[in-house]
């Protein structure tokens, strides 16, 4: 079966109130219709057709590189004229899945038992819920056949008393939509053509309607404003975490959890409160990661404990690491293994190589560091002269005094002593105490300036 998938994106969304298009507004850092362009992909079809609309160019132009066709919905005359729009790039094909550009948690799994069940005629996604308002209800006979769906605002008192809705997502054998399409209007409370109107017509074309009830219903929720872009944000949320846990990953509150990414992890991780995991990110075994941590594109190995608040982004951090509380561990960095970095210390664009500590107060940019370093509080390599930036090196077994400022270009020997308090600009030799300070002055008769009184 030749299989063609049709995206509905060319919603306005007035009432997000954002210059973005909603479609791309995002959830766990990805934009809605991203979700819903992976989530056909699963499918393998023939061809996705994303339906966007006039003035829409943003859309197309932010998912560029996806495999789909981008098909213009000038004017907004209805679902059924949308899909009416994307049928050249279904020719050829079997049947034709519709999905919705801001319905992000639609499964894959749920898409194919829907094409199952409707492989003799058309399949509607439905599900109940406790308050159906604005939703248009599935109309069944008393056999339980579907005989059409009416919209909101076109059912009587009785038909609104339907819990029964429709998702909006059907599967259609793609020779009879065209016709179908063909014969639907307008005439109703919005002036628009509803897709919909194919149930009826199908129906009295004597074509089966399998009406496919799910339990969930956060699936088949769509966005209309940040209201419901925040409740499906954590619907999504509490999913992953869900599925995290029953992988033996330890989440201390998963209610208080954030995945916006993916995630690679070892046995017997445990991650605390607040935690926000952006891109790639990898987590070794026997990992804990601290509250109110941000990790983003990175790599953690075996038994590495980062303490609480704590920021790791594009950098690689190897086994038995011990990190934070309050660092910052910035692009470049590699910590090749069983480093210490501590309060407050800030590392960019830097390799520190094995059983090397910064614990306080430091700043350490573009720099090669050996083993055995020991980097004393309030050390600063002066990277950048105001142009360019320049680089540190400071070889194994090193002691830099607390203090310190390191003028780069500038190399330390290996078994170094740079005494605190000291500004290197010229290179220090290895195994000798350098050190650089003003001579110490007492001033005589020198008294602290007091406060006047007013």
């Amino acid at each position: 079966m030749k299989l063609g998938i049709i995206i509905l994106a060319a919603g306005q969304g007035t009432r997000m109130r954002s210059k973005l298009p909603k479609v791309l507004h995002p959830l766990a850092g990805k934009p809605l219709l991203k979700h819903v362009i992976d989530c056909a992909k699963e499918l393998e079809p023939e061809t996705i057709a994303v339906v966007y609309g006039h003035g829409g160019e943003l859309v197309p132009e932010s998912l560029s590189t996806e495999p789909v066709e981008w098909v213009e919905q000038a004017k907004q005359l209805g679902t059924g004229h949308a899909v009416a729009q994307a049928m050249k790039a279904t020719r050829g094909l079997d049947r034709v899945i519709v999905l919705y550009g801001d319905v992000p948690l639609i499964r894959a799994e749920t898409l194919r038992h829907l094409n199952d069940r409707a492989a003799q005629g058309v399949g509607v996604l439905t599900v109940e819920l406790s308050d159906p308002t604005g939703y248009g209800r599935i109309l069944r006979d008393d056999a339980r056949h579907v005989m059409r769906i009416v919209e909101q605002k076109d059912a009587t008192p009785d038909e609104l008393s339907v819990c029964e809705i429709n998702s909006g997502i059907m599967s259609i054998g793609r020779s009879n939509l065209d016709d179908w399409l063909a014969r639907i209007g307008n005439d109703n409370a919005q002036g628009e053509f509803y897709l919909t109107d194919i149930v009826g017509l199908a129906v009295a074309d004597g074509v089966p309607v399998e009406g496919v009830m799910i339990d969930n219903a956060a699936e088949l929720m769509g966005i209309n404003d940040r209201v419901q872009l925040a409740a499906l944000e954590r619907e999504y949320q509490r999913q992953r975490a869900a599925e995290l846990m029953r992988q033996g990953v330890t989440l201390l509150d998963p209610a208080r959890f954030d995945l916006r990414g993916t995630l690679r992890y070892g046995r017997d991780v445990t991650i605390d409160i607040n935690v926000l995991i952006e891109g790639d990110v990898t987590l070794g075994d026997d990992v804990h990661v601290g509250a109110n941590t941000v990790l983003r594109n990175c790599c953690i190995g075996d038994e590495v404990h980062i303490r609480e608040n704590c920021v790791i982004e594009d950098a690689k951090i190897g086994p038995g690491c011990r990190i934070g509380p309050f660092s910052r561990i910035r692009p470049g960095t590699e910590l090749v293994g069983a480093n210490h970095v501590g309060n407050f210390v800030e590392i960019k664009k830097s390799r520190i190589d094995e059983g090397s500590k910064i614990n306080h107060l430091s700043y350490v940019g573009d720099s090669v560091i050996g083993r055995k370093v020991n980097i004393g509080a309030g050390t600063i390599t002066c990277n950048y002269d105001g142009a360019n930036k320049h680089q540190t090196r400071i070889g194994d077994g090193a002691f830099i005094g607390s203090n310190t400022a390191l003028v780069a270009p500038v190399a330390i020997g290996p078994g170094a002593t740079i005494g605190a308090g000291s500004i290197i600009s010229k290179d220090a030799p290895e195994e000798r105490l350098t050190l650089s300070r003003a001579k110490q002055t007492t001033i005589e008769g020198w008294r602290r300036p007091i406060k006047e009184k007013k």
